[in-house]
């Protein structure tokens, strides 16, 4: 089973904890696929994954910059692999179609909305339901995380 790990988003927007939670599978060797809403939303995050901070990289893609195979973080909005990673990054309530392809999930949800942490919880449900490995972080004052179940 999965390693699930759901990130409680409330004192950071997804744009401003997603860079530093990308940055960390990466420098642990993982290939890392990002999952959007849709289209637009992947093609909005590969620019902010370009400039969010000018003194780090990310290397990424999407369906328009092609290389599939060759992009360390892909961002989509399908059920693909096309660059064999083991990480899956789910955003914005979205959900996989065969979780275990992957040795680890991280479902962000954002605290803020109620109509997202009642999605989350069903997806908590769902996948325990599974006897996935679920595990709870929520984000401390200065920004990190912390395990809370």
């Amino acid at each position: 089973m999965s390693e699930i790990r759901f990130y409680h988003l409330e004192r950071q927007s997804l744009d401003t904890a997603l860079p530093a939670l990308v940055a960390k599978a990466l420098s642990k060797g993982h290939r890392i696929v990002i999952k959007t809403s849709d289209e637009k939303e992947a093609e909005r995050l590969n620019g902010h994954l370009w400039t969010y901070d000018p003194n780090s990289f990310i290397p990424h893609g999407t369906k328009k910059d092609g290389h599939e195979s060759d992009q360390p973080v892909w961002l989509t909005d399908n059920n693909e692999i096309p660059n064999g990673a083991d990480v899956l990054i789910l955003t914005h309530n979205t959900e996989h179609g065969d979780l275990g392809q992957f040795k680890l999930i991280c479902d962000m949800f954002d605290g803020r909305s109620d109509e997202a942490v009642q999605a989350a919880r069903g997806r908590w449900k769902t996948y325990k339901d599974a006897e996935h490995d679920v595990t709870y972080w929520q984000q401390s004052a200065q920004g990190g995380w912390t395990e809370k179940s």
